[in-house]
């Protein structure tokens, strides 16, 4: 794990229905608890997971590379029951290695309540704090929810690719390619995801 993340981590934060929770620097103790949020997410949901999080040796994958350095990855939990997690995914390639894939991925009974904005707000910071240059959001051209929330944060579509992807039905979508210049981040986009 980073000193980033090891000196800022764990922090408590309010929801604005005064709820707390708990950000953590995610880590192999937090494999089960992974485990059990993907396993209890609807069917729906679990179509549009770009890694399978309800099979245990994907998410050893995704501790070995948070292991590396490959993954920088924050946990929120409410007491003991993970309720989501953001994390930025580095690539391996040398001339990409500025570049980072943001997921986020918030449990039904905490959306909309202002969790997913924290998340972001602080997978930004470590993405920054990283030196990250350009990060990407992927997702289903029917993932309206998701664009939007991409697009409020200051996201723009850089591509849509025709039968892209595939779900776990075998059914296949396009996927829709978003980018955020870490960068070009203003003051005015920072206060609309800043959460402090």
């Amino acid at each position: 794990m980073s000193n980033i993340m090891q000196d800022d981590y764990p922090q408590a934060h309010t929801l604005p229905d005064n709820t707390t929770i708990e950000l953590r620097a995610m880590s192999a103790a937090d494999k089960d608890a992974v485990l059990k949020f993907a396993q209890q997410l609807p069917q729906e949901d679990l179509l549009f997971l770009s890694m399978d999080l309800t099979e245990p040796n994907v998410v050893d994958e995704w501790i070995a590379n948070i292991t590396t350095g490959r993954s920088l990855s924050l946990v929120a939990y409410d007491a003991d029951k993970l309720i989501g997690y953001a994390s930025v995914h580095r690539n391996r390639t040398p001339w990409m290695r500025r570049v980072g894939e943001i997921r986020v991925n918030v449990g039904p009974s905490f959306r909309a309540r202002g969790l997913g904005r924290i998340l972001v707000s602080r997978i930004f910071d470590i993405a920054r704090a990283h030196q990250l240059k350009k990060l990407i959001a992927q997702m289903t051209t029917d993932q309206h929810g998701a664009q939007g929330v991409f697009r409020k944060l200051g996201f723009v579509p850089e591509a849509v690719l025709a039968d892209f992807v595939e779900d776990r039905n075998g059914t296949t979508r396009d996927l829709v390619m978003m980018t955020f210049d870490v960068d070009g981040l203003t003051d005015q986009a920072g206060s609309a995801i800043r959460v402090d």
